[in-house]
């Protein structure tokens, strides 16, 4: 198996969240240098095979691999249909994201 060192994992998080952060301050004004960033993180999380995490990974497109930022992009809509779910739609491809929202449990 391969051995990485102890601090491998650390050190890609450190990374992914320095180019996400970068990502942020220039989605407004450059989104194909932001796509960069999250093209970079990626490849990153995947050489040292750490997932990225939730908040961060649903802040990309998976179609078109776009820094979403809300009312910019994307549209955030909440649906109630069947079990209730937020549908996150990006406007550079058009594609869906749906997040379902947990209910609870009746009676208990």
């Amino acid at each position: 198996m391969h051995n990485k060192p102890l601090g491998t994992k650390q050190i890609a998080q450190q990374r992914i969240d320095i180019l996400f952060k970068q990502a942020t301050d220039v989605g407004k004004t450059n989104p194909a240098l932001a796509t960069e960033y999250i093209r970079a993180a990626k490849k990153i999380a995947m050489a040292a095979r750490f997932p990225i995490p939730a908040k961060q990974k649903r802040c990309i497109c998976k179609q078109c691999e776009t820094l979403l930022v809300t009312g910019y992009n994307n549209r955030v809509r909440i649906q109630q249909k069947r079990e209730p779910h937020v549908v996150v739609t990006c406007l550079n491809c058009g594609y869906h994201s749906r997040i379902h929202i947990k209910t609870r449990k009746k009676g208990a």
